[in-house]
């Protein structure tokens, strides 16, 4: 790589080159930066050209990195991450949060829990500008260019920061007219012998529920007629009095209030607490740690 003297690659270059990597091709890269594909391709050859070197190799099906274009991914990420760390540094000098916060989450948990705290949370700090995106799958936050996910379930990546914002668990239950058909069950290995609803989520294992009573941690393999991997679907089908769904408490709490469902084997839970995760290089962020102490205290306040 030959650097031209007297210029340096401009911030916005490397983050146009960043997002072409995650994305996978430049045209999905102009999508998600609300740019035409034929500015994606100028700013990358201004990027060589400064650079001295070709970064990506280039074909019909797919893009590639250079050997250059590794080393240089490896500076962006860097140089990138410090000027987020100024900018944080300036905004907590002027005590308010600004900038832009790319967030992600499940998509059912996302849609009806994070979503109305982050509309909240705009309100709070209107220098914010936050993006949200919803997944059904395991989210790399690092690679994929996320800030923080609050997620559902204790198993935190060993490389990121985890803060919990607030304690949950799933719990069993059913609609009564289900119950009355197929009457309750009283153990654990009752269950195989009824229709359990089961949930497809993320990288979850399939028919198989752990569940714990007090320090006691079991593993039960269940089964039925439907399945999906929409969460809300399935507690829909429990509604209709189609099986047995194991839910989180937030979710089933008004319906067992109301008397649609009924609690089963309610000295079994699943603990489903939420957190926030992020990457150690956010540790001292500024409008990081505004956005989670912003939600601790909204979680905190719908779980009482």
């Amino acid at each position: 790589m030959t650097l031209k003297k007297d210029t340096v690659p401009l911030p916005e270059d490397l983050r146009v080159f960043l997002t072409v990597i995650r994305q996978h091709g430049f045209a999905a890269a102009a999508a998600e930066l609300g740019q035409s594909p034929a500015y994606v391709s100028k700013r990358i050859q201004i990027l060589e050209t400064t650079l001295g070197t070709r970064l990506l190799h280039r074909t019909s099906r797919r893009i590639t990195l250079t050997e250059d274009g590794e080393r240089v991914q490896r500076w962006a990420l860097r140089i990138l991450d410090d000027f987020v760390q100024l900018h944080d540094e300036l905004a907590d000098a002027r005590a308010l949060p600004n900038g832009h916060l790319h967030l992600c989450s499940s998509f059912g948990f996302g849609r009806n829990h994070v979503a109305p705290a982050v509309s909240l949370l705009a309100a709070q700090y209107p220098d914010l500008e936050i993006r949200l995106d919803l997944f059904d799958r395991t989210v790399d936050i690092v690679n994929e260019g996320f800030d923080l996910e609050i997620r559902v379930g204790d198993d935190i990546p060993g490389q990121h920061i985890g803060r919990q914002l607030v304690t949950n668990r799933r719990v069993l239950c059913a609609a009564p007219d289900y119950l009355q058909r197929r009457g309750t069950p009283q153990t654990l290995l009752e269950l195989e012998q009824h229709d359990c609803l089961v949930i497809k989520e993320r990288d979850n294992a399939f028919g198989l529920w752990e569940l714990q009573r007090g320090a006691e941690s079991i593993s039960v393999r269940v089964r039925g007629p439907l399945s999906s991997n929409n969460g809300e679907i399935v507690l829909q089908w429990a509604l209709d009095g189609r099986g047995v769904l194991l839910r989180s408490l937030w979710d089933v709490r008004p319906m067992l209030e109301q008397g649609r469902l009924v609690q089963v084997l309610p000295n079994y839970s699943q603990p489903a607490n939420v957190w926030a995760v992020y990457p150690t290089r956010l540790a001292y962020s500024g409008k990081l740690r505004a956005c989670v102490e912003f939600l601790q205290e909204h979680f905190k306040t719908l779980s009482t």
